[in-house]
């Protein structure tokens, strides 16, 4: 039974390269409206530092998208970056339940590679998404971008049910 509920929500790739999922909340215009939103948070981003800008668009299930950018500090330690930044807006604004996250990066804000999501954002994700169900998507550009479940960036991930 839960091989079937699994297929039911996972992404389907379509032959015009549309990505659909069974609630048809992640499409392909969906995607570049994320990248775009993650590319407009990058813009926001406090980085006197490493000059290393990183935006992040978190969806929800409702489609509502809360962006974030990176946070850096003289101290480094206290710096948080555009995923958390994110995810924490979110949180504190009552939300639980997330779709996907778009995440770009790049010196002196120039879109050069791809910025995956470091292990304490990965971390931070896991606690509040299913691993097997949530997207994560990098990008070069709205049509430059790869896409992962959580599960395949942080296997094996420690979550609330192993308490």
């Amino acid at each position: 039974m839960e091989d079937s509920n699994k297929q039911n929500t996972s992404l389907i790739t379509q032959q015009k390269g549309e990505l659909l999922s069974k609630q048809s909340i992640v499409s392909r215009s969906v995607v570049k409206n994320l990248i775009r939103a993650a590319i407009e948070g990058m813009e926001k981003a406090y980085t006197p530092y490493s000059q290393f800008q990183v935006g992040a668009a978190l969806l929800t299930k409702e489609q509502k998208i809360y962006t974030g950018c990176n946070i850096e500090n003289a101290a480094y330690t206290p710096t948080n970056c555009a995923e958390r930044t994110a995810f924490f807006k979110a949180i504190s604004e009552g939300e639980r339940n997330f779709a996907a996250i778009a995440v770009v990066g790049g010196k002196n804000g120039v879109l050069t590679d791809y910025t995956p999501p470091c292990g304490v954002c990965r971390q931070v994700m896991r606690e509040f998404v299913d691993p097997r169900r949530f997207l994560v998507i990098v990008a070069k550009s709205e049509e430059d971008y790869l896409l992962y479940f959580l599960e395949e960036l942080l296997p094996l991930g420690f979550g609330p049910e192993h308490l």
